[in-house]
């Protein structure tokens, strides 16, 4: 049985509380929320910080507010399972509910929340194992080692991005909170990740995710789809999200096709979305746009799957997922 290290639990009342509380603790404490992520992780001794901070007893992680033509404001702490279910989610931002409605088990989703899911560390074959099984092999790059087994020549670690609604939320343009006690600050979602496995983002070590800002979704419409070798639990191999947003006549004005699980980071295509701004979707456009996509998945053996597979399946969901609007009849 693995078992948690031992640590201290501090529970603040306020957003105000938890950011001096983290100030105060520095690089010895950590924040949890849900904990489906973080405590495995701890009992395999990829973390073991002295200190936790629990945010789940603050009211505010728990709001939403807002509306589809405004724009809407999303609590880190809700859970996963509130936002699948949410009606104003299912309908103007649907692919965000999909993304939510993936994410493990019902059991879990119940308790995992959107801001633990966006900042989801990063993920490897090599890295989420046991402790005793990381010994065996001599570790890895992102935790104990000197070197990325994944490609052992590389000065860099190629653990993946796997969180369901991070290409979601950048294929929305949204953005997110950051509080500290220096002040906050909004983010675009984009901005919260760089191309590190090691340190994939950009939140400062003293900064809390407050909220989730989701821009108006007027005019638009949004899809995700999800590979993975199981149809639950499992972390995915492949995400396409998709947002457009088209005129009267079915012209693409606006498009962001973002994939996830193929890098560090969400990868957004823009030379695919340039492809069809100003086009009609018709099987041509489509298929011309996901050739182009595909081209910016690079996937290592660093996940489930061969590499050659999750390359060339890369381009049959980019098309599956952009061929839905015209399914949908929201492009006529």
């Amino acid at each position: 049985m693995l078992r948690l290290p031992p640590f201290q639990y501090l529970a603040p009342k306020n957003l105000a509380e938890a950011a001096h509380m983290l100030s105060q603790e520095g690089e010895r404490a950590m924040l949890v929320a849900g904990g489906t992520d973080l405590y495995p992780n701890m009992k395999r001794r990829q973390f073991t910080p002295p200190v936790l901070i629990g945010l789940r007893g603050i009211p505010t992680f728990k709001n939403i507010s807002g509306s589809a033509e405004e724009g809407m404001h999303i609590g880190a702490g809700v859970t996963l399972t509130t936002l699948a279910e949410h009606p104003l989610l299912l309908a103007h931002y649907p692919a965000l509910a999909t993304a939510a409605g993936s994410v493990s088990t019902p059991q879990l989703r119940n308790v995992g929340t959107i801001g633990g899911n966006l900042l989801l560390d990063t993920r490897c074959n090599y890295y989420n194992q046991t402790e005793f099984w990381r010994h065996s092999i001599g570790y890895c790059m992102k935790k104990d080692g000197d070197i990325c087994l994944v490609a052992p020549g590389s000065p860099r670690c190629w653990a993946i991005s796997s969180a369901d609604t991070a290409p979601v939320l950048v294929s929305l343009g949204a953005s997110v909170r950051l509080v500290s006690v220096r002040g906050e600050r909004i983010v675009p979602v984009q901005d919260l990740f760089r191309d590190d496995g090691i340190h994939p983002y950009t939140k400062a070590t003293d900064e809390i995710l407050s909220e989730v800002i989701l821009p108006s979704a007027t005019g638009w419409q949004s899809v995700y789809l999800k590979l993975r070798r199981r149809g639950s639990f499992d972390f995915p191999i492949l995400g396409v999200a998709v947002s457009l947003s088209a005129s009267e006549d079915g012209t693409v004005s606006e498009v962001r096709i973002v994939l996830g699980a193929v890098a560090s980071y969400p990868v957004v295509a823009k030379d695919a979305a340039t492809l069809l701004i100003g086009q009609r979707l018709t099987p041509e456009t489509i298929e011309a746009a996901s050739t182009s996509a595909a081209r910016r998945a690079k996937p290592l053996d660093n996940a489930d799957l061969t590499m050659n597979y999750r390359k060339q399946v890369a381009t049959v969901y980019i098309r599956r997922a952009l061929s839905h609007f015209l399914n949908s009849n929201y492009i006529k």
